[in-house]
């Protein structure tokens, strides 16, 4: 059995360390957990026996049969994420019920066993087909939580059927963006006690698909951001201590502040996932379909995590037709409709910009407009190949006379999104008040807003 300790141990020597910058700077993103963030939008697919069943978990007692969508179209599904922006698309290829979207030789409890497809249906590979067809990336989610898998709770022998499961994932259907876990296990207090043994899963995922990130409380490579409300912390570092949050499903006060704030001193870069459903639940339920969220409530959310030096997940759950519902598609199509609008004139893109150093943790950046300007929505952005500086600053403007302020925050990072009263300005500065390394250039763009 795997040890608390061992795990300790083995997680921080084997897998933590590779990814410490060790240069004379502080940490940086790796290649692939830069393209993650600059995807901003992906899509989650909660998709399975809970979609027939119409309930949030599965006890793993589901006949297979009941699986069996009338009109599955991965194609519709990639189609509305990539025209609401998204550019990555996640599906839970096997939720806690432990049943497997793809037919797996670990266990009968998978599509194979239904029959959708006349028992030839593969979930995850008509998903990949669609993504590659429209050019977006895949993700799965496996969970480690298994209400059907007999050997769950003979930690040993489990963690061996789940890793089977994993490579199979890993190995039959191409290059992968995201691999997303979590610490799973409701068996409660009197239930089956099962320890995941999360290096060798990690270890996996690095030897197969060494160019996708994971995502998990832990990370190793982007980690929950500590809601499922949709909403970044206003003060959000892409740096953690990896100490305080040593393996996903690990709990307290600490692990909360790390997995919500960062640490502008912490050794890896492990920025944060946002995720929420366009519903109240995370599978689909007629019963929910007047209480999608709103186009409104959209675009909130993209400055709440986007706008919060974080990334939008998503969730939107095909019905048991197997396509999204049309009202949700509808809501995304319009959301980034009116996003695209706010952002379309760049008020500052022709100005005279002059970015000046002030001392070893401050700058400021000031911007000419040629002439009056109404400002309502000023969008910031740091240099992260450099790594995350920014600790502290100042949004003002003027019009000819005394700066007035506009805004003011902590942190920037991948982008941070201000919006405040509609302003008439010819000039605008941004002061950077405070940094935890001297700050590079900072990009400023300012929009008339709504």
């Amino acid at each position: 059995m795997v040890t608390r300790r061992d795990f300790l141990l083995s997680s921080a020597a084997a897998l933590l360390a590779p990814r410490v910058n060790t240069a004379a700077t502080r940490p940086r993103p790796t290649k692939s957990q830069l393209e993650w963030q600059r995807d901003e939008l992906a899509i989650f697919l909660h998709f399975g026996v809970n979609t027939f069943t119409d309930r949030e978990w599965g006890d793993g007692k589901e006949d297979p049969k009941i699986f069996l969508p009338t009109d599955l179209d991965a194609r519709q599904w990639t189609r509305v994420a990539r025209d609401a922006g998204a550019r990555v698309l996640i599906l839970t290829a096997k939720h806690h019920d432990g049943f497997c979207l793809w037919p797996t030789k670990t266990t009968n409890h998978s599509v194979a066993s239904s029959p959708w497809r006349g028992g030839q249906g593969d979930v995850v590979r008509e998903l990949v087909d669609a993504c590659r067809a429209d050019g977006l990336g895949v993700g799965l989610y496996l969970s480690p939580w298994d209400r059907n898998a007999p050997s769950y709770g003979d930690s040993p022998r489990y963690n061996d059927f789940y890793c089977a499961q994993l490579t199979e994932l890993l190995t039959r259907y191409g290059p992968l963006r995201e691999v997303w876990f979590d610490g799973a296990n409701g068996e409660g207090p009197n239930g089956r006690h099962q320890v995941y043994d999360w290096p060798r899963t990690w270890a996996l995922v690095r030897r197969h698909q060494p160019d996708a990130v994971m995502f998990s409380d832990a990370g190793p490579d982007v980690r929950w951001i500590g809601n499922e409300r949709g909403v970044a912390a206003e003060t959000n570092w892409a740096t953690v201590d990896p100490a305080v949050v040593p393996y996903p499903g690990a709990s307290g006060d600490a692990v909360m502040e790390m997995l919500q704030h960062g640490d502008p001193r912490g050794t890896v870069w492990r920025p944060g996932e946002t995720d929420v459903s366009i519903r109240p639940g995370w599978f689909y339920h007629p019963a929910e379909d007047d209480r999608a969220k709103s186009v409104d409530d959209l675009v909130e959310l993209y400055f709440t995590s986007v706008g919060r030096n974080s990334k939008l997940l998503l969730n939107v759950p095909p019905t048991r037709a197997g396509r999204l519902y049309e009202r949700d598609a509808a809501n995304l199509l319009a959301a980034r409709q009116r996003l695209t609008s706010l952002f379309a004139n760049n008020l500052a893109a022709r100005g005279v910009s002059r970015w000046r150093p002030t001392g070893n943790r401050t700058a400021t950046l000031e911007i000419a407009l040629g002439g009056t300007r109404t400002i309502a929505l000023a969008d910031l952005r740091e240099d992260v190949t450099r790594g995350q500086a920014v600790a502290r600053f100042t949004l003002s403007g003027s019009n000819g006379g005394a700066w007035q302020p506009l805004a003011s925050g902590t942190t920037i990072g991948s982008r941070r999104l201000l919006r405040f009263a509609p302003t008439a300005v010819s000039r605008v500065r941004l002061s950077i008040d405070d940094a935890v390394a001297p700050p590079a250039h900072v990009s400023l763009g300012l929009y008339a807003g709504d």
